[in-house]
């Protein structure tokens, strides 16, 4: 009972929570700050944009807006004018903004049970204890899920998201969309959320790995071979001799605990992938028409790609943001802009193969990462990002109980929060300072980024050896 008032009191306090400063006026304090919005996900920017397209203009004239035409007819009629809004206006606002994490917080949660249950089903079936010492069984205890739900609706940055007029939301609720579809089996669902999550933000294009691994293997699992190492597994002879007259298998009382989990064939996983293809081709058919709806003939599906996708990759708006395109490309020179946006490109794209070579039986922690290295290098990231990728990471929660540095990074990311803005304010408002201030904070959130990524990675590592070698012991102990 505790466990249930603590999360859904928990959930209705963090709801509260974003609709007090609503009221309080901090959407005016936030949806300007460079950490909070991005061109790509500002919401005045969405106003303008609005604006033009009902005075019969293209959205994209004013080189102002830079997002899907589909949150110009789907938000732009309930924000209005950001300038002038009353009360009531942000309250309605906000609770669209409420509502999309309301809807994420949930999707995590029903993703952590499937990650629970799967978990105790394995380890069930290896006959060893949790390294990490969780008991996912126990009713009074909050689980992977509950946790990431708690984690997503109180961390500051999904807050500051939700009040401050960032689309951010939306787009992190679509990729949990596809995740939720793809660990339940709906490949519908999940070619629908990664085709929108792709289109609102293209960098969700690198999640189609996971997603298919998720679908095609299951939920994240220890390494395959563990289960042929195990001794737990019912002896062929034993297996043999349970088989009666008519060919069928007398299921002894706990036999369905003593066999290894069945593994899909190569065959049937390959199908799952090509319908996942099929369904995330017929959702971008669905998406380009509404688009072309949306649009009005105002202007053309190829211009929105240039307004939008292009511009991501270009990087034409060197403003301040917290990544690290924007201070590198005001000062290299335009002979080299091409080669070295091909460099800083190229790196989640050779990072993406080797990760899903080593983590290919763990796909929500793979997301997890995917997520953080797209945060990381990306060309217009907020605080949003790193809230998508701080909730995945809640999930994962039995892996990473011996993460290091938890302590270390936890200040970092306080600090960050605290002198990001600062910096900025000495260099932007008051002049005692430069360019370098604020660059020198974001250069210390890539390194605790970065630190985050290599860390998680070599704590799993740590855990599957751990597994291997209590598998070893169990050999050892039978065999003594």
């Amino acid at each position: 009972m505790a466990r249930w008032w603590v999360l859904w009191g928990g959930g209705l306090l963090g709801i509260a929570i974003r609709l007090l400063l609503a009221v309080m006026g901090s959407a005016s304090l936030l949806d300007h700050r460079v950490e909070v919005v991005s061109p790509v996900t500002s919401l005045s920017r969405l106003a303008e944009g609005h604006w033009l397209k009902e005075y019969g203009m293209s959205p994209y004239a004013g080189s102002a807006y830079h997002g899907s035409p589909l949150l110009l007819s789907l938000i732009g009629p309930i924000i209005g004018d950001r300038q002038g809004s009353t009360i009531n206006d942000l309250l309605r606002s906000c609770s669209l903004f409420v509502v999309a994490d309301i809807i994420s917080a949930l999707l995590l949660r029903s993703i952590g049970q499937i990650l629970e249950r799967t978990h105790s089903k394995h380890f069930l079936l290896l006959g060893i204890m949790d390294p990490s010492g969780f008991e996912s069984d126990r009713k009074d205890v909050l689980g992977a899920g509950d946790l990431s739900f708690l984690v997503y609706l109180f961390n500051p940055f999904t807050i500051a998201v939700c009040v401050g007029g960032s689309t951010s939301s939306i787009e992190n609720m679509l990729i949990f969309v596809c995740l939720y579809g793809a660990a339940t089996g709906k490949v519908p669902l999940a070619g629908f959320g990664w085709a929108m999550a792709t289109h609102l933000s293209m960098y969700p294009v690198f999640l189609f790995i996971p997603i298919a691994l998720l679908l095609a293997n299951g939920a994240d699992s220890p390494p395959s071979k563990l289960f042929k190492q195990s001794e737990i597994v019912a002896p062929a002879t034993e297996r043999d001799s349970s088989y009666q007259g008519d060919g069928k298998e007398a299921t002894k009382p706990g036999s369905e605990e003593l066999q290894s989990p069945p593994l899909p064939s190569s065959r049937r996983r390959w199908l799952v992938v090509l319908k996942l293809v099929l369904w995330s081709a017929i959702s971008w058919v669905c998406i380009l028409r509404l688009c072309k709806f949306a649009l009005q003939g105002r202007s053309s599906l190829v211009n929105m790609w240039l307004e939008t996708h292009k511009y991501m990759l270009t990087v034409d708006d060197l403003t301040p943001n917290l990544g690290l395109f924007w201070y590198f490309f005001t000062e290299v020179f335009d002979f080299f802009r091409t080669f070295f946006l091909m460099v800083f490109h190229a790196n989640i794209i050779f990072m993406v193969p080797p990760l899903t070579i080593r983590l290919h039986h763990r796909p929500v922690f793979l997301a997890f990462i995917i997520t953080a290295i797209c945060s990381m290098v990306k060309s217009y990231p907020t605080v949003g990002d790193a809230a998508l990728y701080m909730g995945l990471m809640a999930l994962c929660i039995h892996e990473l109980s011996d993460l290091q540095y938890f302590y270390i990074l936890l200040n970092g990311y306080f600090l960050i929060s605290v002198l990001g803005p600062v910096m900025y304010n000495l260099w932007i408002f008051r002049g005692t300072g430069n360019a370098n201030f604020y660059f020198a904070i974001n250069l210390v959130y890539a390194t605790l980024q970065t630190v985050l990524i290599v860390e998680s990675v070599s704590t799993v590592i740590r855990y599957d050896r751990n597994l291997v070698k209590q598998i070893k012991l169990q050999k050892r102990n039978k065999s003594s």
